[in-house]
């Protein structure tokens, strides 16, 4: 057995020296350096190549690289093949934290203050009201989130799969609880796993249904985004800012409007990193079970994609 890296995009250096002092036993190549593909049994992935798939015929598993597996195309594995993700506890503290900073920073207008800064413009204005956070995706980081925010005075509603009995926080599913709950919130916080049906909710139609004043925080995938409709929304003034942590193409590209747009907060896909050293424990943990024939840790249902 033989553990595959196809990860692009990174030097995988430290990745795999890392990995293989974890696992000396076990040979750990990276794609495309790869000289025996038969022997590919674990493959741990991030944007790999579409063609490598069908080049490894004994494959069993195979882990993102990330939280989510929407860098893999699901539909080119067979379907006896686990999937796996990442679990870091740690993600979702430092996903708290990275939502309720911006959503303060929206609040307080530093962006605001920032642009007036550099051009040493001296006028106060009053912080906004509003207090009402929507968060898209109910999950352990949504969770996290939600409970950070109530913890500092905002109101919060949250779009799940389904409804659910949740002390404090305000559910809504379905196609129509979204419609119901986009008009109150101030601040929509994407943190849906990226799917077919995911895919572009935040386009013209969506973002018509929030007020005015609102404020769009993606800490998700860039894939969610349809980035003509958000600049469009911003450029008309039907939508009062949006910071954004995920892009379609990463790094973003130099040219791209986002950089240089008044309304606009970039960070570097840097909202909740996770620890190399737990990452490489949990791989190295699975390769183990699987190894042991038995049942892999943090395996995702094929059939949501999550």
């Amino acid at each position: 057995m033989s553990v595959l890296v196809a990860i692009t995009g990174r030097d995988n250096t430290k990745l795999i020296t890392k990995l293989q002092q974890r696992l000396p036993n076990t040979l750990i190549e990276q794609w495309p350096a790869c000289k025996n593909v038969e022997g590919v049994e674990f493959v741990l992935a991030w944007n790999a190549p579409e063609a490598m798939w069908q080049q490894l015929p004994n494959l069993k598993a195979v882990s993102s690289f990330g939280a989510g597996v929407d860098s893999i195309d699901l539909s080119l594995l067979n379907d006896k093949v686990d999937v796996v993700r990442i679990v870091d506890e740690q993600l979702a503290e430092d996903m708290a934290e990275y939502v309720l900073t911006h959503v303060l920073a929206q609040k307080l207008r530093l962006k605001e203050y920032y642009l007036k800064q550099a051009q040493q413009t001296w006028k106060p204005k009053r912080a906004f009201k509003n207090k009402h956070v929507g968060i898209l995706g109910y999950g352990e980081l949504g969770k996290a989130c939600a409970q950070k925010l109530i913890n500092n005075g905002f109101k919060v509603s949250a779009w799940a799969q389904s409804g659910k009995n949740v002390t404090g926080v305000d559910i809504f599913y379905a196609e129509q609880g979204l419609s119901n709950m986009l008009p109150n919130v101030d601040y929509l916080v994407c943190l849906l796993p990226l799917t077919q049906a995911t895919q572009g909710i935040i386009n013209g139609s969506l973002l018509s249904k929030l007020p005015e004043h609102a404020v769009v925080i993606n800490v998700a995938r860039g894939g969610h985004v349809v980035e003509p409709d958000l600049l469009n929304a911003l450029n008309n003034n039907t939508l009062r800012g949006a910071t954004l942590d995920v892009f379609e193409q990463e790094p973003l590209a130099q040219e791209h409007p986002y950089w240089c747009h008044p309304k606009v907060t970039l960070t570097p896909h840097c909202a909740a990193l996770s620890d190399i050293d737990s990452v490489i424990d949990q791989i190295a943990k699975n390769v183990e079970c699987l190894n042991q024939g038995v049942s892999l840790n943090n395996t995702i249902d094929r059939t949501k994609g999550y």
